[in-house]
């Protein structure tokens, strides 16, 4: 896990692709029923951690809500601290111990703790479900993706504190795809984790993520989508052998007869319907019911 200190954040969406892939994902391994079990967010009662709480007995406190969250009850985290690079890491092996290290600064910055150990929790829970990504960089994407969306990300979001002389961040996404994710959780479960953030950057990413986010509900041929995407849509259906023009997702399937595909704002499922005006689509994936004027 990526531990930044003092160096500058990275902002923005630069993976929002490989995001996007990791939550369909999760509805492809997990199915849609087993994922909207985790429709409670972790606690922030359950990772309080106090200065005056004795440091291990904390830690592996800590260590078992996220594994009582993710339902790994037979998972024990044996947690130490070492001075290193980054902020934690996990040795994934058969079970049922998993050790997990953190980085030393955590001995007196306690209040990142549980987010630190939600991160590495998850890559036991992955590694359990056989779920992963090619590659370390494509790995953690989905890690951090996988941990916000199923109810423990808020507290990386929240991890994100940045001023003019200093600035701090957990993870591999950058604070406004964290804000993304929450955004995409929030939708399904009715939820509000803004009421939990301490950092009033983490809001401000969270606003940002989220507005992307509804920005997926608003694309045609949604009925959602605004006169602009609808005018771009009609001139990209009236070519519609070609690809269209600029950032769009929809495609076109020039048949015959002509369909346009465009992927779910649920769970990024590809969809493929028709071109014959307004139709209902449900998504074959996570069930979603879509409104589409094709």
């Amino acid at each position: 896990m990526t531990y930044g200190s003092g160096r500058p954040v990275e902002h923005g969406f630069p993976h929002l692709d490989t995001v996007r892939a990791a939550i369909n994902a999760l509805y492809r391994r997990l199915t849609p029923e087993a994922l909207r079990t985790f429709d409670t967010s972790v606690a922030p009662a359950d990772v309080a951690f106090a200065d005056q709480d004795e440091l291990h007995l904390g830690v592996q406190r800590v260590a078992r809500a996220m594994v009582q969250h993710l339902r790994l009850p037979d998972a024990r985290m044996i947690v130490s601290f070492r001075a290193m690079e980054h902020a934690a890491n996990v040795e994934l092996a058969a079970g049922p111990e998993y050790f997990i290290e953190l980085n030393d600064r955590f001995r007196t910055h306690r209040r990142d703790i549980g987010a630190a150990l939600a991160h590495e929790v998850m890559h036991v829970y992955l590694h359990r479900i056989d779920l992963a990504f090619p590659g370390t960089r494509g790995n953690e994407i989905l890690t951090d993706t996988a941990t916000t969306y199923l109810g423990a990300g808020w507290l990386l979001l929240d991890a994100f504190r940045e001023d003019g002389t200093s600035s701090q961040k957990l993870g591999y996404l950058t604070p406004e795809e964290f804000g993304y994710v929450l955004a995409k959780r929030a939708a399904l479960f009715d939820e509000d984790p803004a009421i939990w953030f301490t950092s009033p950057q983490a809001y401000t990413a969270y606003e940002k993520g989220r507005e992307l986010a509804r920005e997926d509900t608003r694309q045609p041929p949604l009925t959602a989508a605004g006169w602009a995407g609808r005018h771009h849509y009609a001139k990209a259906r009236r070519r519609a052998a070609a690809a269209p023009a600029g950032n769009v997702r929809y495609r076109f399937d020039p048949g015959p007869p002509l369909r346009v595909t465009f992927p779910c704002p649920t769970c990024e499922q590809r969809i493929r319907v028709p071109v014959r005006g307004r139709v209902r689509a449900r998504c074959g994936l996570c069930g979603t019911v879509l409104e589409c004027d094709t």
